[in-house]
């Protein structure tokens, strides 16, 4: 039993791993507007450890004009194939861009051409449109390094809230809550159903 919310999702995270068909490191990102109206949808955690989880998007999303508008946000991890959950709450910052182009580097290069073409969340008249935006894109960056376009970046949940859960027989599941427990540590709790 891991007295650190962080040791403890290591744990879990690397058994995910082995275990997950797909993606083990998907996650949902819940976030609120301005007028609280919530919203979520699944990305990809990219990195993470004590300094928090990190995502990246396009800048001019919804997720992120929810970020800017209230920097508060909630992930939640699904292993159906280990009956296991993390819930995660926390402020959002922006990684730095030092991050964000050391991960977009990384990026499969018609995935770094596709962020150049794509306009996140905001319509399109049919997808040859974007289809030829991406071709554009092709043809301009042609011979020479795909740079991180300049709104798309990286994004950091900073948890002060986890929850475990752990799947039990006859639904008698397990929940670890870690806070803050004022002096630079976590404070656990137990709850049950």
């Amino acid at each position: 039993m891991a007295d650190d919310p962080f040791t403890l999702f290591d744990r879990w995270f690397a058994e995910a791993r082995d275990s997950e068909p797909n993606d083990p490191n998907a996650m949902a990102l819940a976030t609120a507007d301005a007028h609280g109206r919530p919203s979520v949808r699944m990305v990809l955690l990219k990195g993470h450890g004590p300094d928090g989880f990190v995502f990246y998007t396009n800048r001019g999303s919804r997720k992120a004009g929810d970020l800017a508008a209230n920097a508060q946000a909630a992930l939640l991890f699904h292993w159906k194939s280990l009956r296991r959950q993390i819930r995660i709450e926390g402020v959002v910052n922006h990684a730095t861009d030092e991050e964000s182009d050391a991960y977009f580097a990384t990026r499969g290069r018609d995935s770094q051409l596709g962020a150049w073409a794509s306009e996140q969340s905001r319509p399109l008249d049919d997808r040859a449109t974007f289809e030829a935006r991406f071709e554009e894109v092709k043809a301009r960056f042609d011979g020479q390094d795909v740079p991180r376009p300049p709104n798309w970046g990286g994004y950091r949940v900073t948890p002060d809230h986890f929850e475990f859960w752990h799947d039990r027989a006859h639904r008698l599941h397990e929940r670890r809550i870690f806070t803050p427990d004022g002096r630079g540590g976590w404070r656990e709790g137990l709850l049950f159903p």
